[in-house]
């Protein structure tokens, strides 16, 4: 966590040059389907350790969870009443997600499981092992309309704990036969993850030593296929990434969030006077883009809305 609290500074340095701009525009008739006229990126709050895993939830009029990771604390924030406290502690909580059902998926790191989070604001394990070893600290995860949870398993949030799990996976849980199966073993620090607006590909981040998120054929008995680099990331490191609507990929880096179109190519940035380290889509429209950013959470408005 120090390692990557340093490297948010470092960015946040390097960005000091070029925050007076909010975009840099590769594509331009691609990226003005994307973002109304005159949007700009606006700092909803500050002040926190290191942000991470943004997901908006539906229920109760709708607002934002997100992971001060070093706080060991889930954070709340809503258009009213700006920020507060979900849950303390948090056991260093990373990635947050949405099931089908409307419970909230949260990778803890110093708990090294998953949990759910149900309507009722009960919090219980959901994914604790594999092969009767501990996880080193699950980071993302993202939830097929199947029902099944893909999560990713580096160990920056590891410490000084022993590495129990030989190697730092991808993984794919069925919640009804309680399976928990390595299904990509070869990423150095595999991170966010993300479904294809019709689940035929998931894409992964890599943020060691590569810079680059791949892309897989999703096939039907829930195993992956044809992996292939999608794009390499040119400043920084991938982490979060979402796919929106049409199938375009957003991801955070070292200096904004990088948007690019199916084929891989980039589109444009969204600069951001810190390094992102996670997205999401949310909002009433279902179309402001939430970006948690070091000690910082941000948001712009696009036209676009997240895929399922």
């Amino acid at each position: 966590m120090k390692k990557l609290i340093a490297v948010c500074w470092l960015a946040l340095g390097s960005l000091s040059a070029v925050v007076a701009a909010d975009f840099d525009v590769r594509k331009p008739e691609e990226f003005q389907k994307l973002l109304p006229s005159g949007a700009k990126v606006e700092k909803l709050s500050t002040g926190f350790g290191f942000l991470e895993g943004p997901v908006w939830v539906s229920r109760s009029g709708g607002f934002l969870v997100f992971s001060d990771i070093p706080a060991n604390e889930l954070k709340k924030w809503t258009a009213k009443e700006g920020v507060t406290t979900y849950r303390k502690p948090s056991n260093n909580a990373n990635g947050n997600t949405i099931d089908r059902k409307g419970n909230l998926i949260s990778c803890e790191h110093s708990g090294r499981k998953v949990v759910l989070e149900n309507s009722k604001g009960e919090v219980k394990p959901l994914i604790e092992t594999f092969d009767g070893k501990k996880f080193n600290s699950p980071n993302d995860a993202a939830v097929k309309s199947d029902g099944t949870i893909w999560f990713t398993d580096p160990d920056y949030g590891l410490g000084k704990n022993p590495h129990d799990v030989a190697g730092l996976y991808v993984y794919r849980f069925d919640p009804k036969s309680h399976e928990v199966r390595a299904v990509i073993k070869d990423f150095d620090k595999p991170n966010g993850l993300c479904f294809s607006p019709d689940e035929k590909k998931l894409y992964i981040a890599d943020s060691g030593k590569p810079h680059h998120i791949r892309v897989f054929d999703v096939q039907k008995d829930g195993t992956l296929a044809n992996g292939k680099v999608f794009c390499d990331i040119n400043s920084g490191v991938p982490d979060g990434i979402r796919c929106d609507k049409e199938g375009r990929v957003w991801s955070s880096a070292g200096d904004g969030v990088h948007i690019f179109a199916v084929d891989g190519s980039l589109i444009a940035k969204i600069l951001v006077p810190e390094a992102p380290a996670n997205l999401c889509f949310g909002g009433k429209s279902g179309k402001t883009l939430f970006i948690t950013a070091c000690t910082s959470l941000y948001a712009i408005e696009t036209t676009v809305k997240g895929a399922p």
